[in-house]
């Protein structure tokens, strides 16, 4: 049964400055939760009660984000204000969680594998802080039933212009075994689109089978003199008697890439407008600015 899940959360978040100067880009808000609690809510939905962060400088206010905060409880207590307590112990309640920092910055293989001592033995998810799922949309839950079913490794992909392919890692596959699954026969890190073997692209989510531990540790740096976790995964699914077969889930579900600013912004707009208690007066306004105030080009 897998429990863990790894959320690499060290990168610098360049692509926002000067936003995240001081606030790590994982706190980013996206309508009134930072984006991160997106992440460790769709691990918790997909039965993964032990998560590991892995961090860098500055990413104290992540810790502190999901620790108690008993001053501010005991002020909205004094208050009766029930609704904003619930809602500030519920990042607390969410799940076990735990923190490494990865110390220098190799690539996301280097950040899987500083999961090493805490994960052990056993298969554990990696979720990306940049990817929002939907929860709507479940994707880590059905990932988690096919390790459990198949073994060896998981990986989430999904299907994208042939023009954008070289923005992602890419994955070769057999034809389609059970529906939304297929085999993987190789991966490749960003590929030249003309040289892509599919348009499969690879998006933040993984089960991973522990052997990958011992790939990355002697994995040398790829593209961008980083560890690749790609270039591991790669060779997991070459040789099945190393870790047991890679199997993909194509996701056609709503995923929100918020290392991105257009995504992001689309991702708050999205999510607001489709919410319960601020659609309805959001949508309005918003039909109002795009039909009779946004400039005309």
């Amino acid at each position: 049964m897998i429990s863990k899940a790894v959320i690499p959360a060290a990168g610098l978040g360049t692509r926002f400055l000067p936003a995240t100067k001081a606030t790590p880009k994982e706190m980013l808000p996206v309508v009134d939760k930072p984006a991160i609690q997106y992440v460790v809510e769709e691990a918790v939905g997909a039965g993964l009660s032990d998560v590991l962060m892995i961090t860098g400088r500055n990413k104290r206010p992540l810790e502190d984000h999901f620790d108690r905060n008993y001053e501010l409880e005991e002020a909205l207590t004094r208050k009766g204000d029930k609704d904003r307590l619930a809602k500030v112990q519920e990042s607390s309640d969410l799940a076990t969680m735990h923190y490494v920092r990865q110390g220098d910055p190799k690539g996301l293989g280097h950040a899987v594998l500083c999961a090493e001592p805490h994960v052990g033995d056993e298969p554990f998810a990696v979720l990306l802080g940049d990817d929002l799922i939907d929860l709507r949309d479940p994707l880590l839950s059905r990932m988690v039933e096919i390790q459990e079913r198949e073994g060896g490794s998981v990986i989430a992909l999904m299907e994208v212009d042939p023009s954008q392919i070289h923005l992602y890692g890419c994955a070769a596959v057999e034809t389609p075994a059970d529906g939304d699954v297929v085999r993987i026969t190789g991966l490749v890190e960003k590929p030249d689109p003309s040289e892509a073997p599919s348009n499969l692209a690879v998006i933040g989510r993984y089960v991973l089978d522990p052997a990958v531990f011992a790939i990355l540790r002697r994995t040398e740096p790829g593209r961008g003199g980083e560890i690749q976790l790609t270039d591991a995964l790669q060779e997991l699914a070459a040789d099945e008697s190393v870790g047991g077969p890679v199997h993909g889930v194509v996701f056609k579900g709503r995923r929100y890439d918020t290392g991105d600013r257009g995504d992001y912004l689309r991702a708050i707009v999205r999510l607001a407008a489709e919410r319960e208690d601020l659609g309805p007066e959001f949508r309005s306004w918003l039909r109002g600015y795009v039909t009779d105030e946004m400039p005309q080009s």
